[in-house]
């Protein structure tokens, strides 16, 4: 099973990706959890340059194609093996990032980043995607206060932050078996409590099927 993380930045999803893959251990599977960009010794250099303040000249097409890159590599490196062997794959962040901070952030045609994934991840879709909603400010606010890294997407406009997170409700609206909606602005535990119960549900339908 192949689950993924998703939100806006400042929802928790680093935070909440241990809890969540020890539950699903406790459950009787292997897991691997995972994030991107990076994940792999060369998606790692990627994110190094994706993310570094230093480079806030960096178009959105070269973007794209540095988070694809990152993307492939994990793909063929980590995720399809472990798939393979029947892991779970928990990641933090995947393919539907690029819709929404590409796509719906820097106004990129989403039909030709949907092809481009489809090249990168060979069709490789999610079996759950877990989007942490949370306010734009809030999430940011959080970013800020809670020491870690601030980085060159995090440093876009308010306004970008904002389309990310409509176009990541317009993606789970769209596809609602796929996406389960969290609220991240509820305190941690219930957050964690709440993508528990989404993977259980998910868990007792594959066993069903």
């Amino acid at each position: 099973m192949f689950i993924t993380l998703e939100g806006p930045d400042g929802s928790g999803k680093s935070m909440q990706i241990g809890g969540l893959a020890e539950f699903i251990r406790s459950q009787g599977f292997e897991v691997i959890t995972t994030r991107e960009p990076g994940g792999t010794a060369i998606g790692d250099q990627i994110r190094e340059v994706i993310m570094r303040m230093d480079n806030k000249a960096m178009n959105p097409r070269t973007e794209i194609l540095l988070f694809c890159a990152a993307r492939a590599q994990i793909v063929a490196e980590v995720i399809r093996p472990n798939l393979e062997k029947g892991t779970v794959v928990l990641s933090d962040r995947y393919a539907d990032s690029t819709l929404a901070y590409q796509g719906y952030g820097h106004g990129i045609d989403l039909e030709i980043l949907r092809s481009i994934l489809k090249f990168v991840t060979g069709g490789l879709t999610p079996d759950l995607t877990l989007l942490l909603d949370v306010d734009v400010e809030k999430g940011l606010s959080r970013r800020h206060s809670g020491g870690g890294e601030w980085n060159r997407l995090d440093d876009y406009e308010l306004a970008f932050h904002q389309r990310v997170r409509d176009g990541y409700l317009e993606l789970a609206a769209a596809d609602p078996v796929r996406w389960k909606v969290i609220d991240a602005g509820a305190p941690p535990q219930q957050v964690q409590m709440a993508l528990k119960e989404a993977v259980l549900a998910k868990i007792k339908s594959e066993t069903r099927g």
